[in-house]
């Protein structure tokens, strides 16, 4: 270990000295630039040379880091996140029910929003203000329920069983 540890000094300690005597033997101009780059090169690849033999024994990060068993969810965000997700979710399909001309239509999504996996339960929309105007599809309630029905699974992969309608 001492023996490699002094032979990377050595060297490190050749190539800068090489460098310094080419230096002052190279004339200024474009050339002399050029080599000092080079020498710059070489003299950090040969600092870091011995890396890949260091990275190559076994280190357990989770010694150093220390987060093996401390590593927990942080509940208000997970909260906060999927309420975001819902309230988002509940304003797109609002406003897709409102491009096929049902005005006042309010949809209210049921879920588990402290879960990781959010999953909906129930979604309930209510249409007790709504309001039909005239390039809407449809004028019969059951028809309305089903072409709204067919655009919320368009946004969310639930079953028709899950929505119900108030009003």
């Amino acid at each position: 270990m001492f023996s490699s540890i002094s032979a990377w000094i050595l060297s490190i300690a050749g190539i800068v000295c090489l460098s310094i005597l080419i230096e002052l033997i190279l004339p200024e101009g474009q050339m002399n630039h050029y080599i000092k780059r080079i020498f710059a090169f070489i003299i950090v690849f040969v600092i870091i040379s011995p890396l890949p033999s260091l990275l190559n024994k076994d280190i357990d990060l989770s010694r150093i880091l220390n987060y093996g068993e401390t590593l927990e969810v942080d509940e208000d965000y997970l909260y906060q996140l999927n309420l975001d997700k819902i309230s988002a979710l509940k304003e797109d399909i609002e406003t897709e029910v409102e491009k096929y001309g049902y005005k006042n239509v309010a949809i209210y999504i049921n879920a588990d929003i402290l879960m990781k996996d959010m999953t909906i339960s129930s979604i309930s929309v209510d249409l007790s203000d709504l309001v039909i105007s005239q390039n809407a599809e449809h004028n019969d309630i059951s028809k309305i329920k089903k072409h709204i029905t067919s655009i919320i699974q368009k946004f969310i992969n639930i079953e028709e069983e899950v929505i119900s309608y108030d009003g």
